[in-house]
């Protein structure tokens, strides 16, 4: 796969709502960036589903989980995101797992089989509760350490874990680089353009907003995956197959908190206050990582200039290309799977 240096990228990503935030504490070069062309099968791999489920008791949760490869292998851990589901990983997995490693795949708290083992736990979508979930899960699997991958919510998710509990993080690749926030930075107002791409954030602060999600969940859903990956031709079979893990009962509850949380709209659970000290201070992460980004995003996120020295340990940016958005594991399989094997090597 051709790799050449990137040093060109500006322009509209420089308005995006998180890097906006990150300006605050200085432009940064993003050292290493290069350009990956997607494959041409990009989005294409052929499988529309994983052997198997599991489930297994971990913390606050009964988290349903696919995994794929040995049993005696490495271990992997991807983390998907908001509103998509484990099947962005479904072409991922098989290359992972024809590597020699143990992958797993499991759906967060708030989709498909996954449920709280206790209908009195906030339903809970903070930064910090789906940092904790990744850890007990890993405990719950015997997993010391893995190589983490996400993008979205997922990839905010294994920040969380690589900057926290580095011990537990071997290497990692995050789509949309370093997307660990704070309260506190999300009171700033950002330039108009920035806030518009976070219409829906607004909307869900609302109680129609609620109400609305919880009535058209998958319309709404279907509508995100339009605008945030633009030139992704996914067919009507392919989204059902996700839309499905949306009919979780806790879905609406826990994405609707993710997002007004963020706002200061709606309160964590003092139990995680420690950690989101320790994140609202934006913690570095010095486990090996590689950052993605498509060249078709059309969801806020980041500059890779503006978190570039985020990362003090080996770094490398590479910008997927041929009209890759914001689901980058499932409309670019090859090219996250290539950067999960890479990182692995670091």
């Amino acid at each position: 796969m051709p790799e050449t240096i990137d040093r060109s990228r500006r322009g509209l990503l420089g308005t995006m709502a998180f890097g906006a935030l990150l300006a605050q504490f200085g432009t940064m070069a993003a050292a290493g960036a290069q350009t990956n062309p997607a494959p041409s099968t990009a989005g294409g791999g052929g499988h529309t589903a994983f052997a198997s489920l599991k489930q297994i008791k971990a913390g606050d949760l009964d988290v349903g989980y696919a995994v794929v490869g040995p049993a005696d292998g490495k271990p992997m851990l991807l983390l998907h995101g908001w509103p998509y589901d484990i099947h962005s990983y479904v072409d991922v997995a098989p290359i992972l797992a024809d590597a020699g490693y143990r992958v797993i795949v499991p759906y967060l708290r708030g989709y498909g089989s996954t449920r709280f083992l206790s209908p009195e736990t906030p339903r809970n979508g903070q930064q910090a509760a789906l940092g904790v979930d990744a850890i007990a899960l890993m405990d719950a699997l015997k997993i010391e350490k893995a190589i983490i991958g996400g993008y979205d919510w997922g990839a905010r998710t294994a920040n969380i874990v690589a900057a926290l509990w580095p011990e537990r993080c071997k290497a990692m690749v995050s789509v949309s680089g370093y997307l660990i926030g704070s309260q506190e930075l999300n009171k700033a107002p950002l330039p108009p353009k920035a806030e518009l791409q976070w219409w829906y954030q607004y909307y869900f602060a609302t109680p129609r907003g609620e109400a609305g999600y919880a009535k058209y969940t998958h319309d709404f859903a279907r509508l995100i995956w339009e605008l945030a990956s633009p030139q992704w031709k996914f067919d009507d079979a392919t989204f059902a197959r996700s839309a499905a893990a949306f009919d979780n009962p806790d879905h609406v509850a826990v994405s609707i908190h993710n997002y007004r949380w963020r706002l200061s709209l709606a309160q964590g659970e003092s139990r995680y206050d420690e950690i989101e000290k320790k994140l609202a201070l934006l913690p570095g992460i010095a486990v090996p990582t590689i950052t993605l980004e498509g060249d078709a995003n059309g969801a806020p996120h980041p500059e890779p200039a503006a978190y570039a020295k985020r990362f003090s340990g080996r770094y490398e940016h590479r910008l997927i290309t041929g009209g890759i958005g914001h689901n980058l594991p499932q409309e670019a399989p090859q090219a996250f799977a290539k950067a999960m094997l890479d990182v692995a090597r670091f």
